[in-house]
């Protein structure tokens, strides 16, 4: 099963992006955890977080004219942390920037996801999750 967690690219430089998940009431996985109190899973938020950095991979290949780069997957997540809950209504947004060297095979990332509450905009942006990731391309066995 796969869940797309990018609903929007907010802005894009190179080896810097800011996307949004808007968490909504149906999506499927907040029926059971928790049914009394539902918010968006840490795995999720973690998750989110790997996309926006592959879909900067993408883009920064995309804006450099370069051919579209493997597909990438997590190979470490560092230093992570959790804060606010992001319940249905609410919405993610992460920001996630290139660390090291983008020719590396595997590459760096520092995330950052905050709440944004639509009901209260000018609230505080408390702190949902952050951490270092690491992406490296898939490896695919011979067949």
């Amino acid at each position: 099963m796969h869940f797309c967690l990018v609903d929007r690219v907010l802005e894009h430089t190179p080896g810097r992006i800011v996307t949004l998940k808007n968490v909504s009431a149906a999506e499927e996985y907040l029926q059971d955890h928790f049914p009394t109190f539902p918010v968006l899973p840490g795995v999720f938020m973690l998750e989110a977080c790997v996309q926006a950095a592959r879909t900067l991979i993408d883009l920064d290949a995309q804006a450099a004219s370069q051919p579209i780069p493997p597909r990438y997957v997590l190979a470490a997540a560092k230093a992570l942390k959790y804060g606010n809950f992001v319940a249905p209504g609410h919405a993610l947004r992460i920001e996630i920037t290139a660390a090291g060297d983008p020719h590396a095979p595997e590459r760096a990332f520092k995330a950052l996801g905050t709440l944004i509450n639509p009901a209260d905009p000018n609230a505080d942006t408390p702190t949902c999750v952050s951490g270092r990731l690491t992406l490296r391309p898939l490896r695919i066995p011979p067949s």
